[in-house]
């Protein structure tokens, strides 16, 4: 079970973000891309879901096998792809458990009963540490920063996806909120889930270690590596990783 990522070429209008990107994310993993703002990160995690605004114009998205690079959104969704975005959208009126059961419902061919959905639902708060009464407000209205990301973490966990993009998840964050979000990924962590985790900052991987780590540059992934990575990373900066790109191309 993966996600697979291949020469993938994509832009916007008439601009292309990215050049030909390479990446695999098998189910059990966890893989950081990071990148300086303007990378192409974003751009990668909105293609990998099938946001309408991003052209590929070369490459292909494979998952579990399957081409998916022309598929729309909820198909994506529904084959076992999640993404928790930078910026959760507001649903006024729309509790977050009548999200949830909507959104779990959906991928499955007959829709849970009140009664065991109640009991799944309360299993994951449970297992998360959010208090009961977080699922009877409506979703992200009035939410702090790290409450909208409780609820995309509670959604990952009841949805059960193979693999999970978080687009800056960590962006804005405080330090107790980003320790909800660590949390939340560590209890989700195991051999039923990739994740994909795209940042520009390294404080989440404190608290969230993935097994491999990607450098996106200028729309390309230009050095990949474990764990170590990331550390050396903190202490240069991407400088050392532009100089390295710039001496290879000379």
């Amino acid at each position: 079970m993966s996600l697979e990522i291949k020469n993938l070429h994509v832009r916007i209008e008439e601009r292309e973000i990215l050049h030909g990107v390479d990446l695999t994310v098998e189910k059990g993993q966890t893989h950081a891309l990071m990148g300086p703002n303007g990378s192409g990160k974003s751009t990668l995690a909105n293609t990998i879901m099938g946001n309408p605004n991003y052209e590929v114009t070369d490459g292909q998205i494979l998952f579990n096998g399957d081409d998916i690079t022309e598929a729309d959104p909820d198909e994506r969704a529904r084959a076992g792809l999640f993404m928790a975005f930078q910026y959760p959208a507001t649903i006024p009126g729309v509790s977050v458990a009548n999200f949830l059961r909507l959104a779990v419902n959906a991928r499955r061919d007959e829709p849970m009963k009140v009664k065991d959905f109640g009991k799944f639902m309360r299993e994951n708060v449970d297992m998360l540490k959010i208090d009961p009464s977080f699922v009877s407000r409506y979703l992200n209205e009035g939410f702090s920063g790290g409450e909208k990301k409780r609820a995309e973490i509670l959604q990952m966990a009841m949805l059960k996806p193979e693999i999970a993009v978080l687009d800056e998840t960590d962006s804005g964050l405080d330090i107790d909120a980003l320790r909800v979000v660590a949390d939340g990924v560590n209890a989700l962590t195991g051999p039923d889930l990739g994740s994909l985790i795209i940042t520009h900052y390294t404080r989440i991987l404190n608290y969230v270690r993935p097994q491999f780590v990607h450098i996106m540059l200028d729309g390309r992934v230009v050095r990949e590596g474990g764990p170590e990575l990331a550390d050396e990373l903190e202490e240069k900066g991407y400088d050392f990783v532009r100089e390295e790109v710039a001496a290879g191309n000379a």
